[in-house]
């Protein structure tokens, strides 16, 4: 199949490179000249405009987008809705919130033009391992689209799925990335003991490489856990600031909304604010309170 990428930052890069090879032709698009030229010096054929890249596909044509979710999304399909014709598909394989996917693909519809909401998991390593791919859309759509899914896909038969209509399938990749902030939060505590037990002096790469084989906790982020303490056991080169990209957000308001219980997922977003939170004036007043009521000692800080 022929098609055009959208977005080539290092996800959007990796894909291209396993469609391509895939035998699938991949034309990238990127907003700046670089970043095409860097993809056309990796083997990619690369299109300097969307108008270019549109007009070098074929009947229907394929338009996968990989552009951050939210004005990036809204922006890219507005200026590719008069480029395209009637029966042309469009990808939005990035991390837009379900509701947003819904209300365009409405708004494509009008226009005759396909879309298809693609949730995306693999990270830097779906290149060689593939991506789990979450898929929302008609399915006759999605049917057409199946040789380039079987190529992403850790396999042809495995790791990919049409699970609903427009929307589904970022709702469901929303709900994954809430699942995984849960995952990662309790192995991170779960280190921060093992490390807090000075006794011990206890090897935390040698703990996480044991856990990989046979425990119950074994998982491809512990795996990433040990590969991560092996260069640095105690990671002192890395800030404890933890980002989020928003879609943790989303399945907690989810959860309010449907009034479903998701205190681990609630919990482990509210502790990556608590990373960002240089001043933390709540852990300040704690401490203030205990030395007013109990007279408990405060550390004080040189600085006013």
């Amino acid at each position: 199949m022929e098609l055009l990428m959208v977005g080539l930052g290092k996800m959007g890069m990796n894909m291209a490179q396993r469609l391509k090879r895939g035998g699938h032709r991949v034309i990238g698009y990127a907003r700046t000249a670089a970043t095409v030229q860097q993809a056309m010096e990796q083997g990619l054929e690369g299109a300097f405009s969307l108008a270019e890249g549109v007009q070098r596909l074929p009947s229907p044509r394929i338009v996968w987008c990989m552009v951050p979710a939210g004005q990036a999304t809204e922006e890219t399909i507005q200026q590719l809705i008069p480029l395209l014709q009637p029966g042309d598909i469009l990808v939005d394989g990035g991390n837009s919130n379900y509701k947003d996917t819904i209300r365009r693909a409405g708004q494509l519809q009008v226009y005759g033009l396909r879309f298809v909401d693609c949730g995306t998991s693999g990270g830097i390593w779906g290149l060689s391992e593939g991506y789990s791919l979450m898929i929302g859309g008609d399915a006759e759509t999605v049917e057409y689209l199946r040789p380039l899914f079987e190529t992403l896909a850790p396999a042809p038969d495995r790791g990919w799925g049409h699970v609903g209509p427009h929307g589904a399938g970022h709702f469901v990749k929303m709900v994954h990335n809430g699942i995984e902030y849960g995952m990662m939060q309790a192995m991170a505590e779960g280190f921060s003991i093992l490390k807090a037990k000075k006794e011990f002096d206890l090897d935390l790469h040698q703990v996480a490489e044991i856990w990989r084989y046979g425990s119950v906790v074994r998982s491809w982020l512990l795996d990433l856990a040990a590969r991560a303490l092996s260069e640095d056991a105690h990671l002192r080169t890395i800030r404890p600031w933890v980002a989020d990209s928003g879609e943790g957000r989303w399945t907690v308001f989810e959860a309010i909304d449907l009034d479903v219980p998701a205190p681990i997922i609630t919990l482990a977003l509210q502790m990556r604010f608590v990373s960002r939170d240089e001043e933390n004036f709540a852990a300040r007043l704690l401490a203030a309170l205990r030395n007013q009521f109990g007279g408990h000692a405060v550390q004080r800080e040189e600085k006013p």
